[in-house]
């Protein structure tokens, strides 16, 4: 699998699942909208973690910057 992201994007979406998860335990979210953020924060998560997103594949979008030695 091809990396297509940068670290930038990986630290928002982890940053983004974090927010989520502590507005769902402390029940500032709930219901659909908390089962619809959830589902997306795993979705970021996992993406982040495989430095690969599906979604800037099929818009032709690489955000990978290989680091030179």
């Amino acid at each position: 699998m091809i990396k297509n992201m940068s670290a930038t994007d990986r630290l928002l979406r982890l940053a983004f699942a974090v927010v989520v998860l502590v507005l769902y335990f402390t029940n500032v979210i709930s219901g659909t909208l908390a089962l619809i953020l959830l589902i997306v924060a795993a979705i970021f998560t996992l993406t982040s973690l495989v430095n690969y997103c599906p979604i800037y594949q099929i818009i032709g979008l690489n955000r990978w910057v290989k680091k030179s030695d």
